[in-house]
């Protein structure tokens, strides 16, 4: 392989690297033994010299893969910039404010944006703006969601148990993600309108956590007509499917409505709540951070993304790179412990027959040099940077292949 294994991991630095952590530190999700030291186009670099392709993009955070010479060089001119991390919603910047641009022309018309940390904040803070137009009421979300793990954003997260034991909860009310037009549920969220006073709907389109699953078309249309029907915010978590990763700057897109909240981060470099300027509290304060925006260097790296994506074209890439990948995966569809392979543009998700398989065969790819996580209870997510090309996905394709087999 192109990508090759120099000492079989975990290397010697990379063992004492994990000792030293496991020694000071908990021990969280870490999937398998991977210290990264660096990277450079979709390859990732161990600390023993191993190189890995990568088929994560560090959960989607990575959309331009490494060392992007765009990139590298906003890093440069940075890098003696002795205020890199401000109060920024107490002071303005100059990167606040062209982010904050370049973000607006990228969202529905009408859209504010209020940015923030990490993803789960983007959540607190569009739930909390819900919560300020219609009061402390109870919100819908749907079962197998993700939307983080601070104590607002879990309650509406529900995609596996220990994420959620013994945590108190906000009043929440839970529909069934829908992904067939043909499911006898997909009119749920009505009846709990109808006997309900609610404070907004919650959803994603493609569960991420939960296992890549992928909305209905006719499941997202209804929760967009119910939401407007009943006058309740809806809100769209975007937070891992934004920023191009389906082929489209939001995925919401693929289903021809608009959110009235959603919630944006990991691509972007930092966490954002986007809003229809109507529902902006009119009370100053009533959302704020000391580190709203995380560092310049931060908002400036997602402000060069987002233009960097438009200029290199690279959704249209995601398009036709992922029709190639999720061509090439499905052919192991009934074979070799596979059940269904789905996605959108590069955001593929592979289901095995059981946890056990999905994670022998993730160990497997990751000692071939391919890097890919586990989604929901026995999935495999596929999400490589925008980047990739057809040889990088064809090697991918080959060593999920092979792993799958050699199981």
């Amino acid at each position: 392989m192109k990508h090759h294994i120099r000492i079989a991991p975990p290397g010697p630095k990379a063992s004492r690297i994990i000792e030293i952590t496991k020694k000071h530190t908990y021990d969280s999700t870490f999937v398998y033994p991977l210290v990264i030291k660096g990277g450079h186009d979709c390859v990732i670099e161990d600390v023993d010299g191993n190189e890995f392709l990568d088929f994560t993009s560090n959960v989607g955070s990575c959309p331009l893969g490494y060392s992007h010479p765009e990139i590298l060089q906003v890093l440069k001119e940075y890098s003696n910039n002795g205020a890199h991390k401000i109060a920024g919603q107490d002071f303005y910047s100059e990167e606040h404010a062209a982010l904050a641009e370049r973000l607006v022309s990228i969202l529905p018309g009408g859209f504010k944006v209020f940015l923030i940390n990490s993803g789960a904040e983007a959540v607190e803070n569009s739930i909390k703006i819900a919560y300020r137009k219609m009061g402390p009421l109870p919100g819908v979300s749907c079962k197998n969601a993700f939307h983080g793990r601070t104590l607002g954003a879990l309650t509406f997260t529900s995609s596996k148990p220990v994420q959620k034991t013994n945590f108190p909860e906000l009043p929440v009310l839970r529909i069934k993600f829908c992904t067939t037009d043909d499911d006898p549920e997909i009119n749920s969220a009505e009846d709990i309108l109808k006997e309900n006073k609610v404070a907004f709907i919650i959803s994603e389109t493609i569960q991420g956590e939960g296992g890549y699953s992928i909305a209905s078309k006719k499941f997202i249309q209804n929760l967009r007509k119910l939401a407007t029907k009943y006058g309740v915010p809806l809100i769209l978590d975007e937070v891992q499917s934004g920023l191009g990763h389906t082929g489209k700057w939001w995925a919401f897109e693929h289903y021809g409505v608009e959110p009235d909240i959603m919630s944006m981060a990991k691509a972007l470099q930092v966490g954002a709540t986007g809003f229809r300027a109507e529902l902006e509290p009119t009370e100053k304060g009533v959302i704020s951070s000391t580190w709203g925006g995380g560092a310049r260097i931060d908002m400036a790296v997602g402000a060069k993304t987002i233009q960097v994506i438009e200029k290199e074209k690279l959704l249209e890439n995601a398009i036709k790179m992922g029709t190639v990948l999720k061509n090439g995966i499905s052919e192991l569809c009934g074979k070799n412990g596979i059940e269904d392979v789905r996605g959108i543009g590069l955001m593929i998700g592979i289901e095995c027959q059981s946890k056990e398989r999905r994670d022998a065969v993730l160990l497997s790819m990751f000692r071939h040099g391919i890097l890919a996580l586990g989604a929901g209870q026995k999935a495999i997510r596929i999400i490589p940077p925008l980047i990739i090309n057809e040889e990088q996905v064809n090697e991918g394709i080959s060593v999920i292949h092979e792993s799958c087999s050699a199981l």
